[in-house]
């Protein structure tokens, strides 16, 4: 399918890898300019060359830490006009709530909750006076499979899709689209991570951490690139009609009464 998205420039935060740069080689596959957001130089670098190597488009990368205030500001000023925002970037730790402290809690909706709104904020401003641009905030499901060992990704999560609910509700009349996408479990290197170390919980042994896919839909976790196309049609005009919504993609997990 032709998306027609030849030309378009997008900023993606947290794009050198996981998610992010699955969704970044999509957008670079289909033509779009690149703007790539991470904190760490040495891997935007790397992303940077894997693009270049495969597609002819412009690569520009940002190492800078959307935690710190001021930074939206800066970015868009390094970034100039686009046409797709794609906010990525963040983690929230797991925990009960006497297990998360208030410095850790905070610093994570730093990154991810006021980072999603402030990069959002910034961009709208300039895409609203244009009449033209998608939001797209890559949230997850755990915003609506709420988990009592996860509280602050529940919380955090749910408020950026009530955000973007509302803000793509209005944006629309100014031709403004914004939309979410929520992950389940997506074999990223954090989320193999994580499974290594329940494995060595469980088991014993980190190396067994396949066998805790089992009771996932498929048996599998979804990969990067099943996330990176539903996001390359969203930002499309394929999907002019769509916003204020989120698109889960999880395999039915929230709506799964029990994984075992």
């Amino acid at each position: 399918m032709e998306l027609g998205l030849q030309g378009r420039v997008a900023l993606i935060t947290g794009g050198s890898k996981g998610i992010g740069l699955a969704i970044a080689r999509q957008l670079a596959e289909e033509g779009c300019g690149l703007h790539l957001v991470s904190r760490t130089q040495a891997d935007l670098d790397a992303a940077r060359a894997a693009i270049g190597a495969r597609w002819a488009v412009p690569v520009s990368t940002h190492a800078m830490d959307l935690a710190e205030r001021g930074s939206a500001d800066a970015l868009a000023a390094a970034c100039g006009d686009i046409d797709i925002l794609v906010n990525n970037a963040g983690a929230t730790p797991r925990g009960a709530l006497d297990e998360v402290d208030e410095e850790r809690w905070r610093r994570a909706f730093d990154l991810k909750v006021f980072g999603y709104i402030n990069l959002a904020r910034v961009f709208y401003t300039r895409m609203k006076a244009r009449r033209r641009g998608v939001i797209i905030n890559i949230i997850g499901n755990g915003g609506e499979r709420v988990d009592y060992g996860y509280i602050a990704g529940a919380a955090g999560n749910a408020a950026l899709m009530a955000f973007t609910r509302a803000l793509g509700a209005g944006s629309i009349d100014y031709g403004v689209r914004a939309v979410g996408v929520n992950p389940g479990p997506v074999a990223t290197e954090r989320l193999v991570g994580l499974m290594q170390k329940e494995a060595q919980t469980r088991f014993g042994d980190a190396a067994r951490w396949p066998e805790l896919e089992k009771t996932f839909p498929l048996g599998r976790s979804a990969s990067v690139e099943e996330i990176a196309a539903t996001v390359a049609l969203l930002a499309s005009d394929r999907s002019a009609y769509t916003t204020g919504t989120i698109v889960t993609i999880d395999g039915g997990l929230a709506h799964r009464g029990s994984l075992i």
